[in-house]
């Protein structure tokens, strides 16, 4: 027998192979007490507030400071008095809010208010596309703050829970808000939505199949309207239908469809969503002049430009206009009109969060193991990180994932 040929290693490669190791214990972080400020909202005309009373409870026991600034629940109908017998502290100056390590806030702050920031403090707000301003990213960077928008927060599905629960409400208030806008008191036609024996419904043209489009049409079925529903996404009306149970009036954005039920429809609402950019205008001026006088149209795709050609931005104080003998309500912060609700909904998705973080250690950790909260970020300790924001504004743009992991 040949003898067994010995393959040679270098001596380097097995140094301390056959060692005793140190066992590496799983160490869990120590919690961080969070400092959570909520200001009050000035701009906008914006009725919600970013924590309810029941959230900053849950919060305050488990010991972590909240500091309400006086007012910041009243148009939500949460007096101070209920936020401090939950514990939260009323500051009764903006500056005292603005010291927290995380400000909240739902609506953007001002460039004023972005005056009181610090290195390394946290906003969480919406970010508003369409009033954004290239002064403002910059002032976010000149105070290394770590912004993160409320509209961008992912969950696991990929889903967007701020956005979904708003376009829930704005979907109701819609169809409400043409359902009022039609009576008689406020200069339409005197026409009941949902009809009654003997005298036919409302009709209702619905542009687009998402989120306000469904709670758009299940409120007017609701309430006995006769429904049309336009969308050039063929699965999105398929899955329309199939949440609702039940056979609808669907059609493609085909302009001659379009426009033989414009033309006879008692109301209009526009659920038109881009995910980049302006929404599509589907609706032209010269087929406006072509509705019912008194007809209404609800364009709640307004905060991304609109999508009929005659809208224009209008406010809660002076919420409509009449072009073409057809009223227009196109405000683009509706879910303020019903701000309690608004604002218990946005709380219920914040609580979670900022309980997480506190139990994590802190929020730019949770943001290490947590992809969809990155996902929401747009500027972190003096860069921007947001590639769509760069491009837009001619800002250089900054990997937020090498941007944490550096700081780990």
């Amino acid at each position: 027998m040949s003898d067994t040929k010995k393959i040679s290693v270098d001596p380097y490669l097995t140094i301390g192979h056959f060692q005793t190791q140190e066992e590496m214990l799983d160490v869990s972080r120590k919690s961080r007490k969070l400092f959570v400020g909520i200001p009050c909202e000035s701009t906008l005309q914006e009725n919600r507030v970013a924590l309810v009373p029941s959230s900053v409870s849950t919060l305050v026991k488990r010991g972590h400071k909240v500091v309400v600034e006086k007012g910041a629940g009243d148009k939500s109908n949460f007096s101070d008095s209920d936020y401090s017998e939950v514990g939260a502290e009323i500051a009764y100056s903006r500056e005292e809010v603005f010291k927290a390590d995380c400000v909240i806030k739902v609506a953007p702050p001002t460039l004023e208010e972005l005056d009181l920031f610090h290195p390394n403090q946290m906003l969480i707000s919406p970010l508003h596309l369409p009033y954004l301003t290239e002064d403002f990213l910059l002032k976010l960077k000149q105070k290394r703050v770590i912004a993160l928008a409320m509209e961008y927060l992912q969950d696991r599905d990929g889903s967007f829970p701020v956005v979904r629960i708003m376009s829930e409400m704005a979907g109701i208030s819609a169809i409400l808000t043409a359902a009022e806008l039609l009576s008689t008191t406020a200069g339409g036609n005197g026409v009941l939505l949902g009809g009654i024996s003997g005298v036919p419904p409302a009709k209702v043209v619905i542009l687009g199949a998402g989120v306000v489009a469904e709670y758009a049409t299940r409120t007017a079925l609701g309430l006995g309207a006769s429904v049309r529903i336009f969308d050039d996404n063929i699965y999105k009306l398929m899955r329309l239908q199939t949440k609702l149970g039940r056979k609808l009036y669907t059609s493609a954005l085909n302009p001659v469809y379009l426009e033989n039920e414009l033309v006879t429809a008692d109301a209009a609402i526009g659920a038109m969503h881009s995910k980049l950019g302006r929404t599509p205008m589907v609706v032209s001026e010269d087929l406006i002049r072509k509705m019912k006088p008194g007809a209404v149209i609800v364009d709640v795709s307004i905060d991304q430009g609109g999508c009929f050609e005659t809208s224009e931005v209008t406010s809660h104080a002076n919420p409509t206009f009449i072009k073409h003998d057809v009223i227009h309500y196109c405000v683009p912060n509706v879910s303020s009109k019903v701000s309690r609700t608004a604002s218990i909904a946005v709380s219920n998705i914040l609580t979670p969060i900022l309980l997480t973080a506190g139990d994590t250690g802190s929020i730019e950790s949770l943001f290490f193991a947590n992809s969809g909260l990155r996902h929401g970020i747009y500027t972190y300790k003096g860069c921007l990180t947001n590639e769509y924001l760069a491009n837009r504004f001619g800002i250089k743009y900054t990997n937020l994932d090498l941007l944490i992991t550096s700081n780990l």
